[in-house]
C-alpha cells in the first residue's frame, strides 16, 4: 500500500518550503501553497531560474494566515501583516495577466536586499480564480500550474541509479506530496484518481522539469547539469520537454496526513 510520507508547501512562490506532519488540502492546493510572489518592479514574477537565491529564502505563515515571516542567512528575519484587501496591480506570470495585493514597503525592501533587485511581494486576492489545464481542469495560486505535485520515492531512486552522480535530494524536484510504497518507478503518471485524507485528486499532466531542479536548494547556487541531463535520456515527454513527477487537480478538499494510505480509484496511460 502506498502512504504519504511527506508533505510540503511553498507560501512564497520561489522559495523554501515548509514540511508537514499535516495540512489543509484547498481546491487550489495545500493550504497556503504558492499564496504569495516575488515579482519585479514591472510586475514580472521572479524565478530561482534567474534568482537562484530565492531557495535561501524561508518563508512562515502564522497559523491564523494574518502575518508573514521571511528569514534568509545573514539578515535578520520581517515579519508583516499580511494584506488581503490592498489594491490590486497587475502581474504576469509566464506571460499570463493575473492579479496580486502587494504586500508593503517593508517585506519589498527586505526581499530586495536579499535578491540584489528591487521587488515586491504580492499576495493571490480572495477573488482569485485561475483555471488550470491538463485532462482534470482545476485552479491553483501562483503555482507553475496545477495544485498538486506529486513525486514518489521509487521514482527518486530510480532516476539516482542511473544517473550515476551522487544522489539528488528530493527537494531538487519541489513536490507537494511524496509517496512511499509504489514498487515501480513513475507509478504517479498512471494513477487518475487518488482518493487520500478524504480528499480526492485527479490527473491534469506530467511535470515537466525546468532549470530550477538545476538549483542546490540548500543553499540557493546552480549546481547542474543534473537532473535534466540524466532525465532527457529516459523521460522525454510525448508534448515536449523532459518530466518527472505528476500534477493533480483537487476534485475534494480534506485533510492530509503523513502516513495516510492512498486508494487509487481509476488507472490510465502514461503521456510519455
Amino acid at each position: 500500500m502506498a502512504t504519504v510520507t511527506e508533505l510540503r508547501y511553498y507560501p512564497v512562490k520561489g522559495c523554501a518550503g515548509v514540511a508537514a506532519e499535516q495540512a489543509e488540502l484547498t481546491r487550489a492546493g495545500l493550504a497556503h501553497d504558492r499564496a504569495f510572489m516575488v515579482v519585479d518592479e514591472e510586475g514580472v514574477f521572479r524565478s530561482q531560474r534567474r534568482d537562484p537565491v530565492l531557495a535561501t529564502v524561508r518563508p512562515t505563515v502564522a497559523e491564523d494566515g494574518r502575518s508573514l515571516t521571511l528569514a534568509a542567512p545573514g539578515t535578520e528575519p520581517v515579519s508583516v501583516p499580511v494584506d488581503t484587501g490592498g489594491p490590486r496591480r497587475e502581474v504576469r506570470l509566464f506571460g499570463a495577466p493575473f492579479f496580486g495585493i502587494d504586500q508593503g514597503g517593508e517585506a519589498a525592501d527586505w526581499l530586495s536586499g536579499v535578491l540584489g533587485a528591487r521587488s515586491r511581494l504580492v499576495r493571490v486576492p480572495p477573488e482569485h480564480d485561475r483555471v488550470t489545464d491538463g485532462l482534470v481542469p482545476g485552479t491553483s495560486g501562483y503555482a507553475d500550474s496545477c495544485a498538486v505535485h506529486l513525486v514518489s520515492h521509487s521514482s527518486l531512486e530510480y532516476f539516482n541509479e542511473l544517473s550515476g552522480t551522487p544522489p539528488l535530494p528530493m527537494d531538487r524536484f519541489r513536490p507537494n506530496v511524496v509517496v512511499d510504497g509504489w514498487s515501480e518507478p513513475h507509478t504517479e503518471d498512471l494513477a487518475r484518481r487518488i482518493e487520500v485524507g478524504g480528499a480526492e485528486l485527479g490527473y491534469a499532466k506530467l511535470a515537466i522539469r525546468c532549470a530550477v531542479t538545476m538549483v542546490d536548494q540548500s543553499h540557493g547556487t546552480k549546481a547542474g547539469p543534473e537532473p535534466l541531463r540524466t532525465l532527457a535520456r529516459y523521460r522525454r515527454a510525448a508534448a515536449g520537454g523532459v518530466a518527472f513527477g505528476s500534477k493533480f487537480a483537487v476534485l475534494r478538499p480534506g485533510t492530509l496526513r503523513v502516513g495516510d494510505e492512498l486508494a487509487v480509484g481509476a488507472w490510465g496511460p502514461s503521456e510519455l
